[in-house]
């Protein structure tokens, strides 16, 4: 009996042997990157180092490689101190999504860090010290959003500084021993615990270190100045003198300002000949009997809202999606320009309704255009329907959010109002939406759980300020969806559209007469209630549909039934994110979709548990990173 119990014990133990290769074996794509990776960082390397197809980075122990327990995916490369002498591949390191850590400290690779660097999205920690890299460092290096500590020391790095101050969670930088140029990026060294650029090429004034280092972290730059080093920065060269008057440059200037009152008056003839013209010419259509034009050419506009084409018409002045051909009813009037790039450009009503438009889409509230003017300067010009409010309020409206400026939120260029008519224009964005980020092709980019968390945190940031800011005013975005957060070439995030819709009364998140203690008004819960929906899509990767009603519903559900898990997106678990965090934010989300408006938390309030989530992400992974 007893060698009944030890055979099976046996039995049990020798399958046990063989199951944590398949079950926790990393994917083939996700190796063939590695050793893609490996070959051009060290073609001659050790037997033993693994880094081949034939076996597997986590379950054999690849050289320098450390995995993730109990997920198995690759979280570290640190190959320190083994006379590498290739190149960084970055295009094949950065498809393996869930590398945090690469350390090549102390060999000898060479070349250029390669622009590719920006897909690493995940990276918190990057040490490239004392190699032979060389050339200028890649402005991807500012887009890792959750890069913690970078050490470029001890190479031959030339050029200017990307802008790594736009890092928000930035702890060390250590770029000493290079030949780097320029000015000094306006780091916030309140986060820093180390920093060091000493040994450069650098000049310019020094940012305020606010007492954190001393002249060691910037000496060996002759160009540099102010505190902590010794040399004070000079002051800003004085207006240089006139000189004194003379006969020649009298009549030289006198020459000029005769020319340029004959350029006025010609001009001023000029328009009044046009305007002369345009005149008659209308009197003479009038008498003619155009009226009957007019009508037909509305009646073509019309059959152009339904064509399938969107094609730009380089044939005339007007595309067949200009806004005039799109819309009717609208008259020439001033436009407000607030942005003084269109100042100088003389940007007028006029020009928009000339420029080449594309409809991008419509909606309950009004119609979005794509407006390119004639330098190719992109615009997005959105046109508002069915909002009672009067020019003048419309107008102080706008010039109220334009003051409570936000970094994060898109500021209008310039608006036109009629009785007939609102438009505002802003520049336009193009890579896309919030929503085309989830739900569109993911295949040439990844959404992970780190920039997702710092999404969250830049809209409720964003949010709390401009709620502070407009209370009095009862100013809220009043439209806020994930469409409405765009994004820039850098993928910088914008907060569009905000203030330019009414809070529909028909929608259950707001309660007009519902004001809480602190004073908040109901619309500004409907805004709270909008961001919950956000942080929804961001932690299941499900679209919207009946106003967030439905996702909302959805997940309540789940979380009664106790399938909180459930409701996370596959690739979110995938990547090894943290369920604990997850589960964090899903439960400010919930506080956010209450039901009664009276109980959900002020933006403020949200800002700082998102906040909080984040900051514990970031310190857990420097833990586990250390």
């Amino acid at each position: 009996m007893a060698q009944l119990r030890f055979f099976r014990v046996f039995s049990v133990l020798s399958i046990l042997l063989f199951l944590p290769a398949a079950a926790y074996a990393v994917d083939e794509g996700t190796r063939k990157s590695l050793v893609q990776f490996m070959n051009k960082l060290a073609p001659q390397r050790e037997p033993g180092w693994g880094w081949n197809l034939s076996s597997d980075p986590c379950a054999d122990l690849w050289k320098g490689v450390t995995c993730s327990s109990p997920s198995q995916t690759v979280k570290k490369i640190v190959l320190e101190g083994l006379e590498l002498s290739g190149i960084l591949d970055c295009d094949s390191l950065c498809s393996v999504k869930t590398i945090s850590v690469l350390s090549l400290n102390d060999n000898n690779v060479s070349a250029v860090i390669p622009e590719e660097i920006a897909k690493c999205k995940r990276l918190t920690h990057l040490y490239l010290r004392s190699n032979k890299f060389s050339g200028k460092l890649p402005k991807g290096l500012s887009r890792l959003n959750n890069l913690k500590r970078l050490d470029l020391s001890g190479n031959d790095f030339t050029g200017e500084l990307p802008d790594l101050a736009r890092i928000s969670g930035m702890l060390s930088f250590l770029a000493q021993d290079n030949r780097l140029e320029g000015g000094l990026p306006e780091f916030d060294f309140a986060n820093f615990d180390e920093f060091n650029v000493s040994n450069n090429e650098l000049v310019g004034p020094i940012p305020d270190v606010q007492g954190r280092f001393g002249v060691a972290s910037f000496s060996g730059n002759p160009g540099l100045c102010g505190t902590p080093l010794p040399n004070v920065c000079p002051p800003a060269a004085p207006p240089k003198k006139k000189g004194g008057f003379s006969l020649k440059r009298f009549l030289v200037y006198s020459g000029y300002i005769l020319l340029g009152l004959l350029i006025i008056v010609l001009l001023v003839a000029f328009k009044l000949s046009r305007r002369a013209k345009r005149k008659e010419d209308c009197r003479k259509n009038v008498k003619s009997g155009t009226a009957s034009e007019v009508s037909n050419s509305r009646s073509n506009n019309k059959s152009n809202r339904t064509s399938n084409s969107s094609t730009i018409n380089t044939r005339g002045n007007r595309s067949e999606y200009s806004i005039t051909s799109m819309e009717s009813g609208m008259t020439s009037s001033s436009l407000v320009v607030m942005d003084n790039r269109l100042v100088k450009k003389g940007l007028r009503f006029e020009d928009l309704l000339r420029a080449p438009a594309e409809l991008l889409g419509r909606g309950k509230h009004g119609s979005l255009y794509k407006v390119m003017l004639g330098d190719r300067l992109l615009l997005a010009v959105k046109r508002v329907r069915d909002w009672r409010i009067s020019k003048e309020e419309f107008r102080s409206r706008m010039e109220k959010i334009d003051r409570a400026k936000h970094p994060k939120v898109l500021p209008a260029l310039a608006l036109y109002c009629s009785n007939e008519e609102k438009l505002l224009v802003y520049e336009y964005q193009p890579s896309g939406s919030l929503f085309t980020l989830l739900h569109g092709n993911r295949d040439s980019q990844t959404f992970d759980w780190g920039s997702r968390l710092s999404v969250a945190v830049s809209i409720a940031e964003a949010l709390a300020v401009m709620h502070e800011s407009l209370l009095v005013d009862g100013i809220a975005h009043g439209n806020l969806k994930s469409t409405n957060i765009l994004f820039d070439r850098d993928m910088e995030l914008w907060i569009s559209e905000y203030g330019l819709m009414p809070v529909d009364d028909q929608d259950p998140a707001y309660t007009p007469n519902n004001r809480n203690s602190s004073g908040r008004s109901g619309i500004f819960s409907a805004d709270i209630f909008g961001f919950g929906v956000i942080l929804l899509e961001l932690l299941t990767g499900k679209m919207v549909q009946n106003n967030g009603y439905d996702l909302a519903t959805w997940v309540q559900s789940a979380v009664r039934e106790e399938w909180t898990v459930e409701v996370f997106d596959p690739t979110l678990t995938s990547e090894g994110a943290s369920e604990e965090r997850m589960v964090n934010l899903l439960q400010v989300a919930l506080k956010c979709i209450n039901p009664s408006a009276e109980e959900r938390p002020s933006m403020s309030l949200v800002a700082a548990m998102v906040s909080k989530i984040k900051e514990d992400d970031e310190r857990s992974l420097t833990w586990s990173e250390a």
